[in-house]
């Protein structure tokens, strides 16, 4: 008989310390209490291996060769997603401890290292994180953050639709254009559920690759292929109590379609390379693009697990369908920037809104919301008028095509690649150079050129 355990996440611990003899200690006494540890002996190459193994707490030396952990604390403090931090030092001063408490830190610990201190120590981070997700969580559900915007009768009948579906336990498949907010229906449904204080977990199927999505789904045990060198959570497992949103559903390869079946149907996972069977309590939402019938007749997409994913289907209406929400759109957007950047909202004139509200929009929501901010950051009037829309969006096209000369559609498209890159990254640009595949130098002569302060993105 398997052995049956319920998954943990958040339990990822990156030990920093150039000592051989404590990183193997540290480690041990924190493996023994079920903690995944990996451990770094620089600053150096723990910034290397923070990205890959996005750690939720840190043990932090401050005495390193090349760049002290002070420094180091200070770098990561930049991270979009910082994690708790516990600094180490054999030479602890008062001035040192408040400094690292300042940076962020959660507490400092003394050499040698007592280990009931050190657990004790360490349980108290995780709870306090546990804490810090908690309060998020709320705020976000009485936040404007994921709200439905829109007034028009097919924006009335989706929110019904979500009403509805909410308080249920069935799977929702979302079907929707790219950036008619898909993800925020999702969110919609979770926030309206009996789940709505436990996590809520993305997964891009599309953005995966194929010989790692089971990887990131169902997590993996130390060794279970070249390069898995420290045992991984998944979503799935992340997601407990919560609910799980398999995004762009319809691009995961069929061998995966299979093994996410049997997992929805039994309620249990095994990680890649483990042989513990972990049941799970989560709720699946899952969205895409594609008409899922066409790709079962083509043979690519599973249609018995799509039956079980469409228990209730929601269609997102595309933005050209309820133009007449375009004002209230760009209302929320313009106060949403404000609120995030600390300016003042430029108001829209009746012109420069008839052009909004007439314009196509190919990319939906998403792209009138990069057009939004994008007038919010580079017109230099109070008022937003005719003559600065007009570059941004050109004249109104029918649907599929651009407008404007060629220069400013290729800014265009620049301006609106970078903006959502660094928004999805908090406004990190070492992070959104990464996804971008340039230079930071690169990156910062086009946020000078475009106008745009990072650091008004974060959050």
């Amino acid at each position: 008989m398997k052995g049956v355990q319920t998954g943990m996440a958040d339990r990822q611990i990156l030990v920093i310390d150039d000592e051989q003899n404590i990183r193997r200690m540290l480690a041990g006494i924190l493996e023994d209490e079920d903690y995944g540890v990996e451990t770094v002996s620089s600053a150096e190459e723990a910034a290397e291996r923070i990205e890959q193994i996005d750690p939720d707490l840190v043990l932090l030396d401050v005495q390193l060769p090349g760049m002290d952990g002070i420094s180091y604390l200070k770098q990561m403090a930049g991270r979009s997603r910082m994690p708790g931090v516990i600094i180490m030092s054999g030479h602890a001063t008062i001035d040192m401890a408040v400094q690292a408490t300042r940076l962020g830190a959660f507490d400092f610990l003394e050499k040698p290292i007592d280990p009931e201190r050190l657990l004790l120590t360490v349980r108290h981070a995780f709870e306090i994180r546990a804490l810090r997700n908690e309060n998020r969580v709320l705020r976000e559900a009485s936040s404007s953050v994921w709200e439905l915007v829109g007034s028009t009768p097919s924006m009335e009948s989706l929110r019904s639709e979500v009403g509805r579906a909410a308080p249920s336990h069935g799977r929702v498949l979302i079907f929707g254009e790219n950036g008619t907010g898909k993800e925020l229906v999702a969110r919609a449904v979770h926030m309206a559920s009996d789940r709505s204080r436990k996590p809520f977990i993305r997964v891009n199927c599309a953005a995966i690759p194929k010989d790692l999505i089971e990887s990131e789904l169902f997590g993996h045990e130390k060794g279970a292929f070249t390069g898995a060198t420290q045992q991984r959570i998944g979503k799935i497992e992340q997601a407990e109590g919560g609910t799980l949103l398999l995004d762009e559903v319809g691009d995961m390869a069929l061998e995966t379609q299979a093994k996410l079946l049997r997992v929805l149907e039994a309620r249990e996972l095994e990680r890649v390379g483990g042989r513990k069977t972990i049941s799970f309590d989560v709720r699946v939402l899952s969205a895409t693009n594609k008409d899922l019938q066409k790709e079962i007749a083509d043979g690519a997409f599973r249609e018995d697990l799509y039956y079980r994913l469409a228990v209730i289907p929601i269609t997102v209406p595309p933005l050209r369908d309820r133009s007449d929400d375009i004002p209230l759109l760009v209302k929320h957007f313009s106060e949403r920037f404000s609120e995030e950047s600390g300016r003042s909202p430029r108001e829209f004139s009746s012109d420069a809104m008839d052009s909004l509200r007439t314009h196509q929009w190919p990319g939906n929501v998403r792209e009138l919301k990069n057009a939004v901010e994008r007038l919010q950051i580079m017109s230099r009037g109070e008022v937003i008028t005719l003559s600065d829309v007009r570059p941004v969006i050109g004249t109104s096209r029918p649907t599929g095509q651009v407008g404007g000369s060629f220069r400013e559609r290729v800014e265009r498209f620049e301006f609106d690649l970078l903006l959502d890159a660094l928004r999805r990254n908090g406004g990190n640009v070492a992070e959104t150079a990464r996804e971008l595949e340039t230079d930071r130098a690169n990156l910062h002569r086009k946020m000078k050129r475009f106008g745009i302060n990072p650091r008004e993105l974060d959050g």
